[in-house]
């Protein structure tokens, strides 16, 4: 299964949609900051690894746009923890006020 994951900006979230259900990792934007703020995938959806695509999505878009990262969503909090290449991106000016993995 393809996970097609698009950024609606309108909203502010990245988001993955079938024909009856909508995920998504929603963010705000301060300066060049990117706030991840919670990501939600249905019950139906579960297990297919659409969290992982979101958030891998959007840390991709965060790099590519030379943005820094405030993790407030315990999910991408996990995954960054997990993939430790994004710890770069964080600014430090929020760095130490939200859920996030320590820096090495």
């Amino acid at each position: 299964m393809e996970i097609e994951i698009t950024n609606n900006k309108q909203n502010g979230q990245f988001e993955y949609r079938t024909d009856e259900h909508l995920a998504y990792l929603a963010y705000r934007m301060r300066k060049k900051t990117m706030f991840f703020m919670h990501t939600k995938v249905p019950d139906e959806l579960a297990g297919q690894g659409i969290a992982s695509a979101l958030a891998s999505t959007a840390l991709n878009y965060a790099k590519e746009k030379k943005y820094q990262i405030a993790v407030m969503c315990p999910f991408v909090s996990g995954y960054v923890e997990k993939h430790p290449e994004w710890h770069e991106l964080y600014d430090d000016e929020y760095h130490e006020h939200f859920r996030k993995p320590r820096r090495p």
